[in-house]
């Protein structure tokens, strides 16, 4: 009898221990945080850019991929004229939009953190405008849903009587260019893109700033997620703190200021008047190399305005400026040819990249290269070492740049291991080649025509001093069309590094 009443409550206190152990289970599920449901902008963002095809859309575009680089995610873009980004951020059909949106003044969005500030000038044909005052009375056009408008209805506020028209589906710089053939009284663009258009069209000019500089910024909608926005000011704090805004912005407009107007229009006349009588040697030049014919270009304006005979008082010769050395190595029996010039050139400028370290990628590994061009091997790594001595990246252009120029003050280049150099030279040479490289790349004034060149000498109409001085030049531009055997692109040994070009 006890022992069946002792079984009977070991039944129970098990079957009460079990209950116990599952209630324990079930508390445990339902205090436990739920699996989260993954975003979907964390499987993919759509981000609004701009329909134009330029340089501020080429940067907003390496931006936009350096997030979802960092952050993991596939991203879709969604190309769209600036007048219909606000309505399109508002009513959440992309995520964000990177198209160079002025943030400061805007109440209708969100905006990410700044990555450029740049001044909004007035642009008028004839006389330059120096007080705000002066713009009341001109008829203003804009593009529509620009920054440039956005700054308009800032200024507005302190002056009422300010009135402008807008334009659809049109950039900054091609109303720039209306104004500068006088189809427009005034425009209004940013220092960058009147920078650039200055290149193109050396007679417009402004000093008048209409309002306080845009603070350019990715736009998101007012409910935008807390998290992506978080990710984005995350991302840039990163890129300002690692150097690579500052890269990027130096990338695609640190070379905008370098010419002066004159020289702009000097560079435009020769590419449409010398340029195509030699381009074939350009092209042929790419060919056998795998580069641009139009950096071959840009680098033998900058070296000798496409003048085959040029010299220089060190005896640096040809359309390519090589010395005697540089054409031995690279098979170039006779400098002032301008086809063994040109490729010779071309030889030695490929020897210099494949020279630098396989890690460094490109454009900074051909503006490197440009450097050492100018300067030699030896000084860029001497620059290379200072920069990195300077807590630097020793790979990027923008870095290296600021060194180069410390290679002429003794402090610096007594510790170098090849000495002094004229490095503020090659800085020069590199931006200028960059601006003419990317003018021969995006001339509103039409594709440079290319001309087969003759076998014998060009004769050129006309009795003008400028066209004797070209007929003169283009006669020394020799045996053009027939190859030479000892120009075959050959890898030289990467010992014995070249000082000098």
């Amino acid at each position: 009898m006890i022992k069946s009443v002792y079984s009977i409550i070991s039944t129970y206190i098990r079957a009460r221990l079990f209950a116990l152990a599952l209630l324990s289970v079930a508390l445990l599920a339902a205090c436990a945080p739920e699996e989260p449901s993954k975003k979907p902008w964390r499987e993919e963002l759509t981000v609004i850019v701009s329909t134009e095809n330029n340089v501020d859309s080429e940067f907003e575009f390496q931006l936009v991929n350096l997030f979802a680089e960092q952050i993991h995610v596939k991203i879709k873009l969604m190309p769209m004229p600036l007048n219909q980004v606000m309505q399109s951020i508002v009513t959440n059909k992309a995520h964000f939009a990177a198209s160079g949106l002025r943030s400061n003044g805007s109440e209708s969005m969100r905006f990410g953190p700044s990555y450029q500030t740049v001044s909004e000038q007035a642009v008028c044909g004839g006389t330059p405008l120096r007080r705000m005052e002066g713009l009341l009375k001109k008829k203003i056009t804009v593009v529509a849903g620009s920054a440039q408008e956005a700054a308009l209805h800032e200024a507005q506020k302190k002056f009422p009587a300010l009135h402008w028209h807008v334009r659809p589906n049109q950039s900054a710089a091609q109303l720039l260019k209306e104004v500068a053939e006088g189809k427009l009284a005034c425009t209004v663009a940013n220092e960058e893109q009147l920078a650039l258009a200055r290149n193109y069209h050396p007679n417009l000019d402004s000093t008048l700033d209409i309002a306080t500089p845009s603070m350019l910024a990715w736009a998101f909608a007012p409910d935008v997620d807390a998290e992506l926005l978080a990710e984005a000011q995350k991302f840039f704090a990163l890129i300002k703190q690692d150097g690579r805004l500052q890269r990027l912005l130096d990338r695609y407009y640190g070379h905008n200021k370098q010419l002066e107007s004159d020289d702009a229009a000097a560079f435009i006349t020769k590419a449409q008047t010398v340029l195509p009588h030699i381009r074939s040697l350009f092209e042929e030049a790419a060919t056998l190399t795998g580069m641009e014919w139009q950096l071959f270009a840009a680098l033998a304006y900058q070296e000798s305005h496409w003048d085959p005979l040029a010299t220089s008082p060190t005896n640096v010769r040809g359309m390519m400026m090589l010395t005697e050395d540089t054409a031995d190595r690279m098979g170039v029996t006779n400098r002032l040819n301008a086809r063994q010039s040109i490729i010779g050139g071309a030889k030695y400028l490929l020897l210099l990249k494949e020279q630098l370290p396989p890690h460094i990628n490109e454009p900074d590994r051909t503006w490197l290269a440009l450097a050492a061009y100018n300067q030699g091997y030896g000084h860029l790594e001497d620059a290379r070492v200072l920069t990195q001595q300077q807590g630097h990246n020793p790979d990027k252009w923008a870095d290296v740049k600021k060194a180069m120029p410390l290679l002429t003050q003794p402090q610096y280049f007594e510790q170098t291991k090849h000495g002094y150099a004229r490095g503020g030279e090659a800085v020069n040479l590199v931006e200028m080649v960059r601006m003419h490289h990317l003018m021969l790349n995006s001339l509103p004034i039409g594709t440079v025509p290319r001309l087969i060149p003759p076998t014998h000498d060009y004769k050129l109409l006309g009795k003008s001093k400028n066209e004797a001085q070209l007929h003169s030049s283009l006669n020394a531009i020799n045996n053009l069309s027939k190859p030479s055997k000892s120009l075959g692109i050959h890898r030289p040994a990467r010992d014995g590094v070249q000082q000098t070009r």
